[in-house]
C-alpha cells in the first residue's frame, strides 16, 4: 500500500509499506479522505517526529475486523480518532483524557496519509465513530478539528450571549466562529488575511477586524462597552497573539490557547493585572470522546457546512502540492486527501 511520509518539512515521500493485518479487537481502515491539520505544517513540530507516516484526520471504511470484534462490521463508514483513553483512571474519571497514558500512546498504524490504517482495540472500542450516511467521507476528516474546538469552547466556559474574540481565522478560527454562533455567543473574528476575514463575517462573526489596519485592542473594547471580550480563543502560537488576547479580554474573562508555542519561548504576564482582572488563563490541547461526538453530531445536522470550509481536495500522489496549498493562507482554509 502506498503511504505519504515526512522526513523533513519539505520532503515528503510516497513509499509502499506492508498492509496491516487486524488482530484480536482490532480493524483495518481503507482510508478514503484524510485532513491536513495545521500542525502538519509546523515544521518544527513535525520534524522532531520524522521519519513518521503523518495524518491524524481520517475517515474510511472498515476492510477487515479481529476476533472478538463485536460493534463493528466490515463495510462499516467510519470516523477513527488517532488517540483513545482507556475511561477508567484518574484522568479520564475527571473528564481529562488527553492526560491519560492509554491516549498518549495509542495511535493508527502507520498513520493516516494511508491507503490503510490499523485501528487498536482502544481506539476501536472508545473512539470510532460510524458516519451517518449523510456525512460523506471528506465530511468525516473534520470531525477530529471539530472536536478539538468543541472542547476548546467548552474551556472557554461561556454562557449564551456573552462576547467571544476569535484570534486567527484559519480552519479551526472558522469552526470556532461557526460553533460560537451556532451556541448563541456574540463573535468579534480577527485575522489580517482578508480572505479569512471575508468568510468569517459569512459564518455570522458579528465584528471582524483586520489586525494591520486597526487596533485589535481598542477595537474589541470599543464593541464591547470598553469591557473587552468575555473569552479570547487565541489561534496562533505565537507570543504576540497571546500577549494581545490577554490584553483584549474584560474582567472575568477567560482566554484559551489554543496552539502551542515553541518550547523555549516564553510568556510573560501580570499577575497585578490578572488577579484583579481575574483572567483565568486556560490551554486547550486536542480533545476526547464526548468532543468527537458533538462534532459529529454537529456536522450531522448542518451546523458545521463543511461544504464552505474545505476549500481544497488532491489525491495522496499530490500531497506536496497539497501541503503547499494548506500553507497558503490567502487562498485555502480546509485542504483534504482523497483516496480513489
Amino acid at each position: 500500500m502506498r503511504v505519504a511520509r515526512l522526513y523533513k518539512a519539505d520532503d515528503i515521500r510516497i513509499e509502499d509499506d506492508p498492509m496491516p493485518a487486524a488482530g484480536p479487537g482490532e480493524a483495518v481502515v481503507r482510508t478514503r479522505a484524510c485532513g491536513i491539520c495545521t500542525g502538519d505544517i509546523m515544521g518544527w513540530y513535525m520534524e522532531r517526529k520524522a521519519p513518521l507516516v503523518f495524518g491524524h484526520e481520517p475517515a474510511g471504511e472498515i476492510v477487515e475486523v479481529g476476533d472478538g470484534v463485536r460493534d463493528f462490521s466490515v463495510g462499516d463508514r467510519v470516523f477513527v480518532h488517532h488517540h483513545a483513553p482507556c475511561g477508567d483512571c484518574h484522568h479520564c474519571r475527571r473528564g481529562h483524557h488527553v492526560h491519560c497514558a492509554t491516549w498518549r500512546k495509542t495511535k493508527l498504524t502507520p498513520g493516516g496519509m494511508a491507503e490503510y490504517f490499523l485501528v487498536a482495540r482502544e481506539n476501536l472500542a472508545n473512539d470510532t465513530l460510524r458516519l451517518p450516511d449523510s456525512v460523506d467521507f471528506d465530511a468525516g476528516s473534520l470531525v477530529e478539528p471539530a472536536a478539538c474546538v468543541v472542547k476548546s469552547l467548552g474551556r472557554a466556559a461561556m454562557v449564551a450571549g456573552e462576547t467571544l474574540l476569535v484570534i486567527g481565522l484559519g480552519i479551526m478560527g472558522q469552526l470556532h466562529v461557526a460553533l460560537a454562533k451556532a451556541a448563541g455567543h456574540r463573535v468579534i473574528a480577527a485575522d489580517r488575511v482578508p480572505f479569512r476575514i471575508d468568510k468569517a463575517r459569512a459564518l455570522g462573526a458579528d465584528v471582524t477586524v483586520h489586525v494591520d489596519e486597526q487596533d485589535l485592542v481598542e477595537t474589541v473594547r470599543d464593541a464591547c462597552d470598553g469591557r473587552g471580550a468575555d473569552a479570547v480563543v487565541v489561534g496562533p502560537g505565537s507570543i504576540e497573539a497571546m500577549e494581545t488576547g490577554i490584553l483584549a479580554t474584560g474582567p472575568g474573562g477567560r482566554v484559551v490557547l489554543f496552539t502551542t508555542s515553541q518550547p523555549h519561548e516564553r510568556l510573560t504576564v501580570s499577575p497585578h493585572d490578572l488577579y484583579f482582572d481575574e483572567i483565568s488563563i486556560v490551554p486547550s490541547y486536542s480533545c476526547g470522546p464526548d468532543d468527537t461526538r458533538a462534532a459529529l453530531a454537529a456536522i450531522a445536522d448542518g451546523t458545521i457546512d463543511c461544504g464552505e470550509l474545505i476549500t481544497h481536495r488532491y489525491r495522496l500522489e499530490r500531497v506536496r502540492d497539497a501541503l503547499e496549498t494548506a500553507g497558503d493562507v490567502g487562498r485555502a482554509l480546509k485542504t483534504v486527501i482523497e483516496f480513489g
